[in-house]
């Protein structure tokens, strides 16, 4: 019953924040609620007892409400759960208008996360892929930037393709099977094939591809980052680009075996072509915003092709770097949200010399931004080198371009500390305040993760292992 009740807490609590009108209340009760599916996903991890639960759910189709935890879930529901309540902490003094439904939209998505990560029927696994992204939607464009129509429509579009394209390939799935079932443990033991498998193949990766998203599936991105509340950019980039990554895993590759293994030049080619682009063009940004949503498409393109290159090492280091991805760049984005907050601007152009005025913050963005390009003794240093490890194995060339995408991030980065924190200070900048009470909390809480697990990084390699030797298991 833990699982489900990691999908039940945000559901309700999300529905019942539509009703509480005061805007600090609706603040203080999510926060709550939160910190409460973060306290079930610790039991859960501590106390790996009842962590699946099966039942009929539409059963006129053999559809089941089936969900389990193994270590990948694990890992990604820990994240999900953390990214809440620090989301909700550095965020606190935001306002925001009709803030009693803003905070319900949060909740459900985190909802239709937990599900995501959960569910072990293909049929519940979209039902839940959709409740996650629907309530973006409605955040993105109610409270989202001047440009935030048009951004939402492009999203919905490439999404809403996606899901429909995923849809089809259920629905044949479902006639394969034998008597019509969407159980994880049926679509593992068909037999498609060859064609079949290669259709199938592009049906469901086009899907995941864009909700990574990786090149040339990525164009949404950096616009809806830009334009959609600080808030929500921490849950798209944070978590909600790991359900890509998840699918992959999870579904993509132990059903269609082979296929993968027919396109895996082609999947890892795009991917590096994607790492390359998006660092160059990181290198060109003029917004804190874009500056970061282009990096995070380096990052994805790098775990998808380290999935693809079908080496343990490899799999080992994306598994824990799904998780100190998303550590690392909600550290980013709080930075981001305090400076456009604090000054009303994300402008590289305008800023500089922050650091004589924000000391505090200097330091713990060098820190955070330091660990993005996953810097000797920071959490990302583990899963970059048994990245590149796997890939390296697969295909040394492959590795050796990709390896290019490492200078360029340590360009924009070190581009963007300078940037901000160094030289003169501007008009804007001069009146600039440290920072204090809870995004300093919270920012500090980040750094000490960064560093200890770049220092011990073996618990989430212990946590994750088991679904490492599932996924080879089922190849």
């Amino acid at each position: 019953m833990v699982a489900v009740l990691l999908i039940l807490i945000p559901l309700l609590s999300g529905l019942a924040s539509f009703f509480i009108k005061e805007d600090r209340t609706v603040k203080g009760w999510s926060l709550f609620s939160s910190v409460i599916t973060l306290l079930a996903v610790l039991y859960a991890i501590f106390n790996p007892q009842q962590l699946s639960y099966d039942a009929a759910w539409l059963p006129t189709l053999g559809a089941r409400f089936s969900v389990s935890l193994d270590g990948m879930g694990k890992m990604l529901c820990l994240l999900t759960a953390i990214s809440l309540p620090v989301i909700f902490v550095s965020t606190f003094k935001n306002t925001y208008q009709k803030a009693s439904a803003f905070y319900a939209l949060m909740l459900l998505t985190q909802a239709g996360l937990m599900g995501v990560f959960l569910a072990t029927d293909i049929l519940l696994f979209y039902f839940f892929w959709e409740l996650a992204l629907i309530p973006v939607y409605f955040l993105c464009s109610i409270w989202g930037g001047e440009k935030r129509i048009a951004v939402t429509f492009k999203f919905f579009i490439y999404t809403f393709v996606g899901s429909l394209l995923m849809l089809a390939g259920i629905i044949y799935l479902y006639f394969q099977t034998t008597g019509g079932s969407f159980a994880l443990k049926s679509l593992y033991a068909l037999h498609l094939s060859v064609k079949e498998q290669n259709i199938l193949f592009w049906l469901f990766f086009i899907a995941f591809a864009i909700k990574m998203p990786v090149f040339p599936f990525h164009t949404w991105q950096p616009d809806t980052y830009e334009q959609s509340p600080t808030a929500v950019t921490m849950i798209l980039s944070g978590v909600m680009v790991k359900m890509g990554i998840f699918a992959v895993i999870r579904w993509l590759i132990p059903i269609f075996p082979l296929a993968a293994d027919h396109f895996r030049d082609i999947v890892i080619i795009i991917s590096i072509i994607g790492m390359i682009y998006a660092s160059l063009i990181a290198i060109k940004q003029d917004d804190i915003k874009r500056l970061i949503a282009y990096s995070s498409i380096a990052h994805i393109g790098l775990m998808n092709a380290a999935i693809f290159a079908h080496h343990q090492i490899g799999l080992e280091g994306v598994m824990i770097q799904m998780f100190n991805h998303g550590v690392n760049v909600i550290g980013l984005w709080i930075v981001a949200d305090v400076i456009e907050q604090q000054l009303g601007t994300r402008k590289f152009s305008q800023l500089g010399g922050l650091a004589q005025k924000a000391p505090i913050l200097a330091i713990l963005l060098v820190v955070m931004s330091l660990a993005n390009i996953a810097l000797p003794l920071t959490n990302s240093f583990v899963g970059e080198f048994l990245m590149f490890n796997g890939l390296f194995q697969y295909n040394a060339w492959m590795a050796a371009v990709a390896g290019v995408s490492i200078i360029l991030a340590a360009v924009y980065t070190l581009n963007m500390i300078q940037k901000i924190f160094y030289g003169n200070t501007t008009e804007i900048t001069n009146h600039a305040k440290d920072i204090n009470g809870n995004v300093q909390l919270i920012l500090v809480v980040l750094v000490v993760v960064v560093i200890v697990l770049g220092v011990y990084p073996q618990p989430m390699i212990n946590l994750t292992k088991d679904s490492v030797q599932i996924f080879f298991a089922n190849r």
